[in-house]
């Protein structure tokens, strides 16, 4: 068995397996076996059917090709007999030579004729022409001047067919016509005057115009006809081809790029914002024009001109032109954005090229672009560099100000939460923002650019910025009383690192679309460079915390040895005998070299000054310690002149602690300090003036005595 067969066999037996799955269809055999019958049948006069058409056609084309192989033969049989007769009538052809001739007189005698009147007439006809003209009835005018160049041109076709070279006859034929070629030159001027103001004509009188473009289509027509006898003859009217058609199409660019170019009205110098107005109004005018163009202006031209298309290309090679002059002139940063925004985002928009009452006939797809790749280049690097240079003065002058407030008597403003702060951080980045969303208007490559660029002149900022806030604490150092707000602004120099961080997160969150962007423009160099300028804060904090410590130490010190001597003054102590009083006062300068030991642990800066406290009470020791009294006055003056500010008082209270000085001892003792001259030094920080003594009987008492 065939294959077919097989395979017809196998999907039958498959087929009928399917229908006979179950016992209570077998009932159904006869149905199944009649259903199938039906089918088979009809497949079978189907394709009876289709075998029968195709041998139909078959039998039809047979025919066909039958008929055809008979034409081809009567075709050839007719075209010998052609052949035959064309060979057999050579030589009668030769004998009309004269009835030619005659032929070729007989034409120019009825152009002649069929001329006269107007030859006769043409002053008048150009005298109406003229006056049609000046009162704008330019399709009447162009008839009487085609009547004028039709007889002139017929009669020096005849003259040169009848001879060519007589040059003198032609003349003759031009002169007497002069007149036409101004008269047409006249006309093509009023033409022109209508083209040019096309756009405005069309919306207030579209017949002048549809009357312009019948008159170029004549000529056009007129161009084709002579240039068609030219090739046959050799022969054309001088003047022509006119080329009205092209003069047009140079008309309206001429115009257009003069109405592109017009629309400047401001200078740099009048107005800042020049450009902007200029490319404003450009993409005014030019949507405006277009959309006359695409509604009214093509129902005046015919379809062959392609009025729209030739237009939208005019307008887009003016504004080409017109970019690329603004693009070469030496333009600021803003004015090269506002130029590129409009390039490439405006033109294109549907605020102009993209405006839906230009769609279907324009599709910003296939616009050209209106400036090439390597100026857009250019212009965008020398953008880059003068924005590079404008980052760089304006961070300066940001920093410069924000300094002049570190000095201010007034405290730093405060956030929402009451944290010191100063304007800085805003400032900077409220720059950034406005450079980043002007150059996202451009491209999503020059905002990347322009972000990196700000990130790059930030990490040197902030550098300078931290060598600023070294440079504030060393002047604070060398006079702590000045400025007075130098903790409260230091506070705000740390605070503002953490607005630094957290805003340039945020800045390239905002300007970059992904994780990836965000971790290639990566911020680690400006973030060590803030920690190290907060935590450079915080330390001259903590050192303004200690130095002020260390003063109230060091008044601490010095209540601990006023209070200390003012007990001694006040004989909270008192000595029986010498060897008490040697006691006490190597007991005094033990405690007095443990408060130095003391004070030293508790200070850094102020030693000398400690010691000079607790060697106040070693002296007064000395003093206590001595076992001579033939010597104490000899102690007393030394301790006068280490200690200007030493009272009588004083040295009386000192003397009664030591218990064995006589009144008279005392008396002198004190009479001869008084009469000593005291010098104190610049150094000297006064002790005894802050020590009051209780009240003791004058030991100077002459009247008394007396």
């Amino acid at each position: 068995m065939e294959e077919p067969d097989k395979e017809a066999v196998a999907t039958a037996v498959q087929r009928v397996a399917g229908m006979l799955q179950r016992p209570d269809q077998l009932d159904k055999v006869e149905q199944y076996r009649r259903r199938e019958a039906r089918k088979k049948a009809s497949v079978e006069a189907r394709l009876k059917a289709a075998i029968q058409s195709q041998l139909d056609g078959v039998r039809t084309g047979l025919n066909q090709l039958h008929n055809a192989l008979n034409d081809v033969k009567g075709i050839q049989q007719s075209l010998a007999d052609v052949s035959k007769d064309w060979r057999q009538s050579i030589n009668t052809i030769e004998s009309l030579k004269d009835v030619k001739d005659a032929v070729v007189q007989h034409s120019q005698l009825a152009a002649a004729v069929e001329n006269l009147k107007n030859i006769f007439s043409v002053p008048e006809i150009v005298k109406e022409t003229e006056d049609l003209i000046e009162q704008g009835e330019l399709l009447q005018a162009h008839r009487k001047l085609m009547d004028l160049e039709y007889s002139r041109d017929d009669l020096m076709y005849e003259q040169y067919r009848m001879d060519s070279k007589n040059t003198r006859d032609m003349n003759l034929i031009q002169n007497y016509f002069g007149n036409v070629h101004p008269l047409s030159e006249e006309l093509a001027k009023q033409l022109w005057m209508v083209i040019q103001r096309s756009v405005a004509t069309v919306r207030r009188d579209p017949t002048l115009l549809v009357s312009v473009v019948r008159i170029i289509e004549r000529e056009e027509k007129s161009d084709r006809r002579l240039l068609d006898r030219k090739k046959q003859t050799g022969f054309i009217t001088p003047g022509r081809p006119k080329k009205w058609k092209d003069k047009m199409f140079d008309v309206l660019e001429k115009t257009i790029m003069t109405r592109i170019e017009g629309t400047q009205a401001d200078t740099r110098e009048s107005d800042k914002m020049w450009l902007v107005r200029h490319l404003e109004i450009i993409r005014r005018y030019v949507l405006e024009d277009l959309i006359v163009v695409k509604n009214l202006m093509v129902q005046c031209f015919p379809p062959s001109y392609k009025i729209f298309t030739r237009v939208l290309d005019l307008y887009n090679e003016a504004l080409s032109s017109r970019i690329q002059e603004l693009a070469s002139e030496d333009l600021e940063a803003n004015e090269i954005v506002s130029l590129l925004t409009w390039v490439l985002n405006t033109y294109q928009s549907v605020e102009m090229m993209g405006s839906a009452e230009l769609i279907p006939e324009v599709s910003v797809k296939t616009l050209k672009p209106l400036l090439c790749q390597e100026v857009v280049d250019d212009l965008l690097h020398t953008y880059m560099a003068t924005l590079k240079s404008n980052i760089i003065a304006w961070l300066r002058k940001a920093l410069e100000t924000d300094k002049k407030d570190w000095d201010k008597d007034t405290e730093p403003e405060a956030d929402q939460d009451g944290y010191y702060q100063t304007t800085l951080p805003a400032i900077v980045f409220q720059m950034f923002e406005q450079n980043l969303q002007v150059a996202a208007q451009i491209s999503e490559d020059l905002k990347k650019k322009v972000l990196l660029l700000c990130l790059q002149q930030m990490n040197t900022f902030l550098n300078r910025y931290g060598e600023e806030a070294q440079l504030y604490k060393e002047d604070h150092l060398r006079n702590r009383q000045h400025p007075a707000c130098y903790v409260q602004y230091m506070i705000a120099i740390i605070n503002n690192c953490q607005t630094f961080k957290e805003s340039i997160i945020s800045l390239k969150r905002k300007y970059l679309r992904n994780d990836e962007d965000i971790k290639a423009f990566g911020s680690g160099a400006m973030d060590a460079t803030l920690d190290n300028i907060a935590s450079d804060g915080c330390n001259s904090l903590l050192d303004e915390v200690f130095m002020d410590l260390e003063e109230m130490t060091l008044k601490a010190h010095r209540k601990v040895v006023t209070e200390y001597i003012k007990a001694i003054m006040q004989k909270r102590i008192s000595f029986r005998n010498a060897e008490e009083r040697k006691e006490g006062a190597e007991r005094m300068i033990k405690e007095a070299e443990q408060f130095k030991f003391l004070f030293k642990r508790l200070t850094t800066g102020f030693s000398e000054e400690t010691d000079g406290l607790c060697n106040t009470i070693i002296d007064i020791a000395e003093v206590l310690k001595l076992t001579d009294p033939s010597l104490l006055y000899l102690e007393v003056s030394t301790l006068v002149t280490r200690y200007p500010d030493l009272r009588d008082d004083h040295i009386a209270a000192l003397l009664a602690v030591r218990g064995d000085a006589s009144r008279e001892m005392k008396q002198t003792i004190i009479e001869t300090v008084e009469q000593s001259q005291r010098q104190q030094s610049a150094n000297y920080s006064p002790i005894f003036k802050d020590i009051i003594v209780p009240s003791v009987p004058s030991l100077s008492v002459p009247k008394l005595l007396k």
